[in-house]
């Protein structure tokens, strides 16, 4: 019997009444599968898993039906859903609700009203594996992302649920850990048989091991396939989310669509999923013949001692957040040359959003100091600094938002002497650049995950600073408005703008970052241009790097790849 059946679901929300969120959505889950639901940011996908939980569903107009296990999901009891369906929700801390980990472990249980003993029992069960036995005692608020939405999918595996719904579980986590995380969703998939349905918009983790791929766009399902099938049907009808597709898919049909000489050779080799699979393919493809160009242009080397006048300065910073708490950040020192995306990765809970904080004057380091535009922090007069100098895209864009509509919210920053008309242009401006016009009269707390991140760049845009500082900007967005995205910074580095971005997405860096920094254990342990940063490390690269560093030095892009296969055949 399938889990769930959709038929001809339609649902549109009270604020935009004419546009439909799902229109005439029609879907079987059978019992044990793993689907993959991707699409553009505002396509639908989070909406259409908000309604196979009642209590999550979003108010507005719906028609059509949706069936749980052959019974109308509306006419299952709340208790069974909570047992039954387990959602993890996109951002971790929305979803807890105790202060301690083994409580957390536990609360669903309680709320469920398990006796004593089984709660003990499926605790412990949870802990060991998910391997939480070493934190189990530890307050909430002492760990860090990916410990936090483990945490989330083990209180809510504790439930026993026979369908595990995840919205885009790690869009805060570093690479490493959102990895493990996804592998331990595979492993429940495969072990418990559990049925598993999950948005991402990073799909190399995902794509290969799903069971089917369904692709939506403007509330509708325009693809349900296997995953192989996948990207030959986006390519064939030249659609724009085949640019989501995982790197060794991109690869593959760009070698076979650019390099005519190949071309009789590319149909008879299976298109591949994983990166172990897109370096076989590579082996197969240069079979017999002699690779004559093996690297590209690695470009100027980044020499921090040759930054003069630089944006920004950091001088040994050191700073805890409480005087009994370890150091978060311990010497750090970093020059930042004017007019440039500088970038800093590294994982979660290592001081990189901690750094933002102490350059916009939010922490103060107890030793160090802060120079921007080489005058010290504290000399910027009481809230000069943000007027016109420095602007922040904090990690949560929920946070920027007080305003009941988006409209609202980027008319408060051009309160002053300014024109309506002028500032209904600056509006209009900043809302086209930011693709959110068709948004302005919504609520934002209305709005996906995606679409609130690009209304809180409008918003930080409009303060127009010299110095932007951007904590996981591209979190949640799609590929589409990544492209738009480098567009945009690229345009205001041109305006004499210096923009420092904490970022888990390597992808992005590696390809518009001008310099990169990696963050460990409270300082920075090296900074260099993308070329040389990403080709020399193992997990903290690109997949189109680890797909082609045994036939190419130094490749970090699609692009790099494919022309260097164009170049060899």
């Amino acid at each position: 019997m399938a889990h769930f059946e959709i038929k001809d679901l339609s649902f549109c929300y009270p604020v935009a009444p004419k546009r439909l969120a799902l229109n005439n959505v029609s879907l079987t889950i059978e019992q044990g599968e793993y689907v993959t639901v991707c699409g553009r940011s505002g396509s639908g996908k989070t909406t259409l898993l908000k309604h196979l939980k009642t209590v999550l569903a979003p108010y507005g107009k719906m028609k059509g039906q949706i069936l749980f296990q052959g019974r109308p999901l509306k006419e299952v009891d709340m208790r069974e859903q909570s047992s039954r369906i387990g959602y993890v929700m996109q951002n971790p801390d929305n979803q807890i609700v105790t202060d301690k980990v083994w409580h957390e472990l536990a609360f669903g249980l309680e709320s469920l009203g398990c006796d004593q003993k089984t709660i003990r029992l499926r605790v412990a069960e949870m802990a060991s594996y998910f391997d939480i036995q070493d934190w189990f005692h530890k307050n909430v608020s002492e760990l860090s992302g990916g410990q936090k939405q483990l945490l989330n999918l083990a209180s809510v595996m504790a439930m026993q649920p026979s369908v595990l719904i995840l919205d885009e579980p790690t869009s805060q986590l570093d690479p490493i850990a959102a990895s493990d995380f996804l592998n331990t969703v595979r492993k429940i998939n495969r072990e418990l048989r559990t049925t598993i349905i999950i948005t991402e918009h990073r799909l190399e983790d995902i794509f290969y091991a799903s069971d089917r791929v369904i692709v939506m766009e403007n509330g509708k399902v325009i693809a349900n396939d296997r995953p192989e099938r996948i990207g030959e049907f986006l390519k064939g009808e030249n659609n724009r989310m085949f640019a989501a597709m995982p790197t060794p898919v991109q690869i593959y049909y760009g070698v076979q669509e650019k390099a005519s000489s190949a071309k009789n050779l590319l149909p008879e080799l299976t298109c591949p999923l994983t990166v172990r699979e897109g370096a076989e393919w590579l082996d197969q493809l240069f079979a017999g013949i002699t690779i004559t160009e093996t690297k590209v242009d690695k470009g100027q080397k980044y020499i921090e001692e040759d930054v003069k006048n630089p944006a920004v300065e950091l001088q040994e910073l050191w700073f805890r957040y409480e005087k009994e708490t370890p150091d978060i950040l311990k010497g750090v020192s970093l020059k930042v040359p004017k007019n440039s995306l500088f970038a800093i990765v590294g994982g979660n809970g290592t001081g990189k959003s901690t750094t933002l904080k102490a350059i916009s004057g939010i922490c103060k380091p107890y030793r160090g100091k802060v120079l921007i535009d080489g005058k010290k922090i504290e000399k910027y007069k009481s809230g000069k600094l943000f007027q016109g100098m420095l602007a922040m895209l904090p990690q949560d864009p929920q946070s920027l938002f007080v305003h009941k509509t988006v409209k609202e919210d980027l008319a408060e920053m051009l309160s002053g002497k300014i024109s309506e008309t002028e500032k209904t242009a600056r509006i209009a401006q900043v809302a086209e650049t930011c693709e959110i016009i068709d948004l302005l009269e919504s609520h934002p707390y209305d709005l996906s995950g995606g679409e609130q991140q690009r209304a809180a760049l409008a918003k930080v845009l409009l303060t127009e600073p010299k110095v932007l500082l951007l904590d996981e900007p591209t979190k949640g967005i799609d590929s589409f408005f990544k492209l738009k995205f480098a567009e945009i910074m690229e345009k205001l580095k041109e305006q004499g703008v210096t923009i420092i971005m904490v970022s888990h997405d390597v992808e992005f860096c590696a390809r518009y970052a001008d310099a990169v920094s990696m963050f460990f254990d409270g300082g920075i342990v090296t900074t260099n241009t993308p070329n040389r940063f990403f080709s020399g490390n193992s997990f903290y690269t690109t997949a189109a790097n680890r797909m082609s560093r045994h036939l190419f030095e130094n490749t970090i892009t699609n692009e790099e790849v494919i022309a260097l296969c164009q170049k060899n055949l």
